[in-house]
């Protein structure tokens, strides 16, 4: 049934029993077995019944969708498990069924499927990270089993059919989506029947203005090309025929809107300038007829000698085998395309003809998937960078997907060895991205090659049909930056990129050692105590705001700071004595300040173990509060401290301050500042007059800030003195903020 939508777009909404019928016939005509057939119509059942609730978007009942999964899994003669998982790839995402009673119904290799099927929507992230993350377990289920994109490229070529009910915006999305990474994928799998459905779909929500502007220009043509390719035909017959060659198939074909947009674009020329809108596939017995023919098409029609392929002898990497050329004829340019009907199986159901059903065949899934990987050296090249997805991209799953469109999915180019073996490289590849792909320890020890006979050099861009001979040294050749730039494929650039950053690494380290060394025996000779880390030395020989100690000894270590100004300015600003100020004063304090005197009063008590909370070191003259501990001891805290306020309050004491006059009081203080040399001693003399202990001190400098944070523990009589401390530090004016610390 047929309506027109808003947009005036014809759309099909599908009925249930015409689409199951459809399938079936399709699946009987390679399926003969009653047993198997039966399990089928079960499954669709059974995946009927479970989705009976649900509706489509385009109101359609849900079982619509899977049905027309699993026709275009049919389309390519695929083996029933296959069709099986098709029918209920949405099962587990969509229903309340669980994994387990799956695989009870049909069995490990269905139910895995399936599962792997539904992962690779499992994730949620923003918008753009979750389309990438998916993309990402697309590629990395597809390295494990080839069935599983093929049902994902059959759900998206029906969610593409039925993209009209979405906003305009995910219509975009989910078409640029495809075109990028569905359209490509196809390709690679041979599966241009499917290529062409989902380019054209794409491009109509992508460039509407053109697609509908290139649509009408071949629909008025339409009857006078019809015609013209039926003359073309009778003409090839006869011709065949007259050179007794039978038991052929010959038919017309015309290009898709998107590949006629793309020519149009790349010659920058207009729709009536595109010349080979017209082609002409034969199908013969064997390659000697396949050569024979395009002998007899040649004898007949002017050829163009630049547009001649043979993929018979050199196949593209998805396996694709034919001889394509474009002849002129008296009614125009036409190309032609003729193979054997092995060729043309694999040329219609590309990838997909290799799992296709064979009666009385034993199957194994193993054993499939591992002929496809010795076959295929793209999808090779598809498993090592998955298996390297884990150390080169442990966090960056876009790294991962740049890196599959474009050393997997993007055009190529077909280059030879001396030895006539054939390497399929990406567009745009240069000499290096060749020796690379010859062997990584080629590539390392690259200085130079002969393409046709010319030395060349090494940013030369590869050509089909090029012979290149590389030439090596004995060692690791002298590999740089410029290689990054040379080199076009991802995977060749973070093999470079590891190299550098190994020697980077390396000469870093060795100049950073260097520098200690020299730094070390420089002021020894001069008798001089330091600490590198300090912030007034880092700032004075660098502006830079992350400039650390290692950068330091680096810069001395290849001569960039001169060794006699680091010692130089040591001496002026007295570091060494500063350090050992730090070190005085953190031991300088009388431990017998500290009393245990009974210095606590709690109502009808006496003689009970008292302790001061180290959560906030309560001191004489604050407002305290006791709680009874598991040791039955009594803990004295601030009122208003906080990890009170999850303590049992039935165990909450009320406390007061007995004589202190002999006791001090632990209490933390930090103090906030910009670094200067004296800072350390303005502090300790502060201390000094007030007399107040210190316990413990900690500095740690904020190179990025440009400030330095002191941290003391010290000993006072009362909150008084403390606060009379803060007043006095509060003076100084390197210092912007002083305030009291709980541990």
């Amino acid at each position: 049934m047929f309506f027109i939508n808003k947009k005036g777009l014809n759309i099909n909404i599908q009925n249930e029993n015409i689409l199951y019928k459809e399938f079936i016939q399709k699946v009987k005509e390679y399926i003969f077995q009653k047993d198997v057939l039966d399990k089928i119509h079960q499954v669709y059942l059974f995946s009927k019944e479970k989705h009976s609730k649900q509706k489509r978007e385009t109101g359609e009942d849900f079982i619509v969708h899977p049905l027309s999964v699993a026709k275009t899994l049919a389309d390519f003669h695929s083996e029933p498990n296959t069709l099986m998982a098709g029918l209920l790839h949405d099962i587990l995402e969509d229903t309340d069924l669980i994994f387990e009673e799956l695989r009870k119904f049909v069995g490990d290799d269905v139910s895995y499927i399936v599962k792997k099927v539904t992962k690779l929507s499992e994730l949620v992230f923003d918008q753009e990270q979750r389309q990438i993350e998916n993309q990402q377990k697309m590629f990395l289920a597809m390295a494990k089993d080839i069935r599983v994109v093929l049902i994902k490229i059959a759900d998206r070529l029906h969610n593409m059919q039925t993209l009209y009910i979405m906003r305009s915006d995910k219509q975009i999305r989910i078409s640029k989506e495809t075109l990028s990474i569905y359209a490509p994928l196809t390709h690679r799998l041979c599966l241009f029947q499917i290529k062409s459905q989902l380019e054209d779909l794409s491009f109509r929500y992508i460039n509407p203005n053109a697609y509908y502007h290139i649509s009408h220009l071949i629909s008025i043509k339409k009857q006078e090309r019809d015609k013209t390719i039926n003359k073309i035909i009778q003409n090839i017959t006869l011709l065949l025929r007259q050179s007794h060659i039978e038991n052929f198939l010959i038919s017309g074909r015309s290009k898709n809107i998107y590949s006629i947009y793309k020519k149009m674009q790349k010659r920058h020329v207009n729709f009536e300038e595109i010349f080979d809108l017209l082609a002409v596939r034969i199908v013969v017995k064997n390659v000697d007829l396949c050569y024979r023919c395009l002998g007899i098409i040649h004898a007949n029609y002017s050829p163009l000698p630049s547009r001649f392929k043979d993929y018979i002898a050199v196949p593209k990497s998805n396996l694709y085998k034919s001889l394509h050329n474009t002849v002129l004829s008296k009614y125009g340019l036409f190309e032609v395309q003729i193979r054997t009907k092995e060729m043309n199986e694999m040329a219609e159901r590309g990838i997909a003809a290799h799992w296709s059903y064979k009666e009385n065949t034993e199957y194994s899934r193993q054993k499939k998937q591992l002929e496809i990987v010795q076959k295929l050296r793209w999808y090779r090249d598809l498993i090592q960078i998955t298996k390297d997805s884990k150390n080169h991209f442990p966090q960056n799953s876009k790294d991962f997907v740049d890196t599959i469109k474009n050393d997997i999915l993007s055009e190529n180019v077909y280059v030879f060895t001396p030895k006539h073996e054939v390497f399929e490289l990406t567009k745009g590849s240069t000499i290096i991205d060749f020796a690379f792909r010859i062997h990584s320890s080629i590539g390392l020890r690259t200085i130079g090659a002969i393409v046709n006979g010319k030395i060349t050099p090494l940013s030369y861009e590869l050509k089909n049909g090029d012979i290149i001979t590389i030439k090596t040294s004995k060692n690791i050749s002298k590999i740089n930056r410029e290689w990054l730039r040379i080199a076009k494929t991802n995977s060749v650039k973070k093999n470079i990129k590891k190299i550098l950053n190994k020697r980077e690494q390396d000469q870093k380290l060795y100049f950073i050692t260097k520098g200690k060394e020299i730094l070390e025996k420089e002021l020894l000779k001069h008798k001089i105590e330091y600490k590198i880390d300090q912030c007034c030395i880092l700032k004075h020989f660098s502006k830079r705001e992350t400039f650390s100690s290692n950068d330091f000894y680096f810069n001395i270590g290849n001569k960039k700071i001169s060794v006699a100004k680091v010692v130089e300015f040591i001496s002026s600003q007295n570091l060494s004595k500063e350090n050992s100020l730090e070190e005085k004063i953190s031991k300088n304090y009388n431990k017998e300040n500290i009393k245990n005197k009974t210095v606590i009063l709690i109502e009808g008590l006496d003689n009970v173990k008292i302790k001061f909370a180290n959560c906030c070191n309560p001191i004489f003259n604050e407002e305290i509060i006791g709680f009874i501990s598991k040791e039955k001891s009594v803990n004295i805290h601030l009122k208003d401290c906080f990890n009170l306020k999850k303590c049992d309050q039935n165990k909450i004491l009320s406390v007061s301050w007995a004589d202190h006059s002999k006791t001090k009081y632990i209490s933390w203080l930090v103090i906030v500042g910009s670094y200067s040399s004296i800072l350390l001693t303005q502090i300790n003399n502060k201390l000094n007059i007030l007399g107040i202990d210190i316990l413990k001190l900690n500095i740690i400098n904020n190179n990025k800030l440009s400030e330095t944070i002191i941290r003391l523990q010290i000993l006072v009589k009362d909150i008084q003195e403390m606060n009379q401390l803060i007043s006095s530090l509060s003076q100084l004016s390197n210092i912007y903020q002083i305030y009291r610390k709980t541990r």
